[in-house]
């Protein structure tokens, strides 16, 4: 009876990392759908482009869906992708798939391993910690991901351009931070409870 427990066990968490990487797969593909085509480029005189988008919105609403390793590489994944196809970006797409997916992992860690929002009882807790999750790692994209940039740009581009490109790119990280911060939370408080009806929802 033991072994069979142990085996049916394993079968059921065989089952959800499939359902997990399948969903990773999907967050990649929205984002990487949402970024190319859903995303207005300011070119800049440093010779490359800033971009408004909401990408970093489903980032983050897959690692509140997903858990930090899933949902930080699914989202990760999809902006990596936009960036080798993109000639601009491609040179970056290294830097964006370790941002995103640091950010993911924060996300994560503060969602599931602080504010355990998956199973959690109480709505307004849930709410508290989605925000502060959000926050979070958004707030981690909006420092770091401008910075590095800049750091790369000084040895790729030169010290001057590299300066204004970072001016133009902080402001528009921030804007991407603020709407993509109300995008993700609506979202993901929105999707609950149709997951959770549906059996797709994963308690973390």
């Amino acid at each position: 009876m033991n072994d069979m427990n142990t085996a049916a066990a394993i079968n059921v968490a065989k089952e959800e990392q499939l359902r997990k990487l399948v969903f990773a797969g999907i967050f990649a593909a929205v984002t990487y759908v949402v970024f190319t085509f859903l995303s207005i480029p300011i070119p800049t005189i440093a010779g490359d482009k800033v971009t408004v988008h909401l990408g970093n919105a489903f980032c983050v609403l897959g690692a509140l869906i997903l858990g930090s390793a899933y949902g930080g590489a699914g989202g990760a994944l999809g902006l990596t992708i936009a960036d080798l196809i993109d000639p601009v970006y491609i040179v970056q797409a290294p830097i964006t798939f370790v941002i995103k997916f640091l950010m993911g992992i924060l996300v994560g860690v503060v969602a599931h391993r602080m504010g355990h929002i998956t199973t959690e009882k109480d709505p307004v807790r849930v709410v508290r910690w989605t925000v502060a999750a959000v926050v979070t790692g958004l707030l981690f994209n909006a420092v770091f991901d401008p910075t590095i940039r800049y750091f790369y740009k000084i040895l790729i581009l030169g010290k001057p351009a590299a300066e204004v490109s970072f001016a133009i790119n902080i402001g528009v990280t921030a804007i991407n931070s603020v709407v993509s911060a109300f995008i993700a939370v609506g979202l993901y408080l929105a999707l609950r409870a149709p997951l959770k009806k549906t059996g797709l929802f994963f308690y973390l």
